[in-house]
């Protein structure tokens, strides 16, 4: 068995467990035609386009979008990029806490890092704005901190979303050193609720898609009826409560990206600047992860489709 990062072309029959991260059916051309399967492979150390030529039925309905499975295949080089062509494929079963072994991990443990959202949750002295997250973290903690941010782009990994949350709140410390007149209270509680409605906009931990709901409403308007139902849920009233909605609401920063009211208090905006600054560098970690030294990346769609250049020091 080898890892995806050590499948060079030119290798033949490696043994690989890998799990299936997206799965769509073709067709060969000519007289003779015949399925085949477009699968992407992943495992911990990356990813890697394989195909499965002469799909049989009962493989199709077989190999499926979160799947993980056991095979053997050769690997190419097809117009400059690394392809495996399947020579033998099975399927394993496992639970999601073992599946989630396939998956790119976080930089920090887990248990660490839900010491430090804990710790941050204590640092909100307000006893709304405390009492509004600590429900909504409390009600929803298993998605919470296993959910990844996002399904492509930045921090789609194993407890993305709980990483991206902590590194926000760090870089929030920052900004509050530098600007006093910032309310922390609100700061601390819009940074980790901000994301909160992705664990219904997501359909899991595991290869997460859009569920319905997310496509329909999307995590912005989702997490601010969370907030809005918590607060009548523990009977709270005030100004506190729009501000924290508020938060929600304008953290994508522009109406054309998805916020339905732009920043118009000084903690709302810090709130976009953070997510930004924090969703972008960790885009630009994950292409300089996977490039030489010396060379371009494949051009990154979330940052406007620029190459990114990685030097030798």
């Amino acid at each position: 068995m080898i890892k995806i990062n050590e499948m060079n072309p030119g290798k033949e029959t490696v043994g690989f467990e890998a799990i299936i991260i997206s799965v769509t059916v073709g067709k060969t051309n000519g007289a003779n035609k015949s399925s085949y399967l477009n699968i992407v492979l992943q495992d911990a150390t990356g990813t890697i386009d394989a195909k499965l030529w002469s799909a049989t039925d009962e493989q199709i309905r077989l190999f499926e979008r979160g799947q993980v499975v056991r095979g053997k295949g050769d690997i190419i080089n097809y117009k400059g990029m690394r392809q495996m062509k399947i020579v033998k494929l099975e399927p394993i079963e496992m639970n999601d806490e073992q599946k989630a072994l396939f998956l790119p991990q976080p930089p920090i443990e887990k248990a660490v890092m839900q010491k430090e959202l804990d710790m941050y949750m204590k640092k909100i002295h307000n006893i709304r704005l405390y009492a509004i997250v600590h429900g909504l973290i409390e009600k929803h903690y298993t998605a919470f901190v296993n959910y990844p941010a996002a399904t492509k782009n930045h921090h789609d990994f194993a407890s993305g979303l709980l990483y991206h949350t902590l590194c926000m709140l760090k870089l929030a410390d920052q900004l509050i050193n530098v600007y006093s007149y910032l309310d922390a209270d609100l700061l601390y509680a819009g940074v980790i609720l901000h994301d909160i409605g992705k664990v219904k906009e997501f359909t899991g931990p595991i290869v997460p898609a859009y569920s319905i709901e997310g496509s329909l409403v999307g995590h912005i308007s989702i997490g601010h009826a969370m907030v809005k139902d918590m607060a009548e849920e523990l009977h709270i009233e005030g100004e506190e409560v729009f501000l924290l909605e508020h938060m929600i609401l304008s953290h994508h920063g522009k109406q054309e990206y998805g916020s339905p009211v732009l920043p118009q208090i000084p903690e709302a905006e810090a709130l976009t600047l953070i997510d930004n600054v924090d969703a972008r560098m960790n885009m630009f970690e994950k292409a300089l992860k996977d490039t030489e030294p010396g060379s371009y990346s494949a051009r990154i769609f979330g940052l406007e489709n620029r190459n990114v250049y990685k030097s030798h020091h």
